[in-house]
């Protein structure tokens, strides 16, 4: 059976994925057909990655994130970044049920999370009911089963020593981040228009101080993999750090610091 995904503290989460997102929310961003001082909603915003970028991007005239973890909205909330910035506020709650109004945004975005939702096609309906006519409506998703590896390093080597791991494999439970998928979940949404739906890759690189600055914040028990070490013996979470140590060396350099690759989709389209 999959565990239940912790999403919850905000800071590990950082360490973990947050400082990866915030070079990919950087890119995100700068593909987008938007423009200066236009209404944005950013859906499951998380630590404030992506709100943070379309600020310093875009100038948004106002900015609303969206999460369903209390503790993620006041790492966001804190952010120096946004911290005192007038134009951005934050609000609980979920992707399915937005508490906001229709017609109340001109781009609506969402990054790294359409793949834990329960329904992602009711999301992005409820994408489209905020939207107001001709809103940009655009997410990204890690490329789970190709190049992300640092996660996909951690599951290979957790499934050669665990194979009832497998279940939890991001890259197998997570079919909807591949291009394909993401065109159709774009192109059946409510009211969008499928000639402007499109498909991205943004490609970032990774570079860790050392082995421990890659394996340290698994640790942190926020997400699927930090979830599943949590529920392993002391014994088995050495075998899987001792055997990651081994797999990621393709990536060292001189100084000892580790260079892996990521890749996140991205897909974009306007309402009609």
């Amino acid at each position: 059976m999959v565990e239940a995904d912790v999403w919850q503290d905000g800071k590990p989460y950082e360490r973990y994925v947050g400082r990866w997102s915030r070079l990919v929310a950087a890119k995100f961003v700068d593909v987008l057909d938007a423009a200066p001082g236009i209404r944005w909603l950013d859906v499951g915003c998380g630590t404030g990655a992506l709100t943070s970028a379309v600020i310093e991007r875009w100038a948004p005239s106002s900015i609303v994130g969206i999460d369903p973890s209390e503790g993620f909205l006041a790492t966001a909330r804190e952010r120096p970044d946004i911290a005192g910035r007038d134009e951005a506020r934050f609000l609980v709650g979920d992707a399915e049920h937005l508490p906001i109004p229709d017609d109340s945004a001109d781009a609506i975005v969402s990054g790294l999370l359409l793949n834990f939702l329960p329904d992602a096609a009711a999301a992005v309906a409820e994408f489209t009911r905020v939207a107001a006519p001709g809103a940009l409506v655009a997410a990204y998703v890690w490329d789970y089963a190709g190049e992300m590896q640092m996660l996909r390093t951690f599951w290979d080597v957790a499934v050669a020593l665990d194979p009832e791991a497998a279940e939890l494999d991001e890259g197998r439970r997570f079919a909807l981040c591949r291009p394909e998928p993401l065109r159709q979940l774009w192109s059946r949404a409510p009211g969008m228009d499928v000639a402007t739906v499109r498909i991205k890759s943004i490609e970032i690189g990774m570079t860790f101080a050392d082995f421990d600055d890659l394996w340290d914040p698994f640790l942190g028990g926020q997400g699927p993999a930090p979830t599943y070490l949590q529920s392993m013996t002391d014994g088995s979470r050495a075998a899987i750090r001792d055997r990651m140590r081994e797999e990621t060396s393709f990536g060292c350099r001189p100084d000892g610091s580790i260079m892996l690759r990521a890749r996140a989709w991205v897909v974009v389209g306007r309402l009609g």
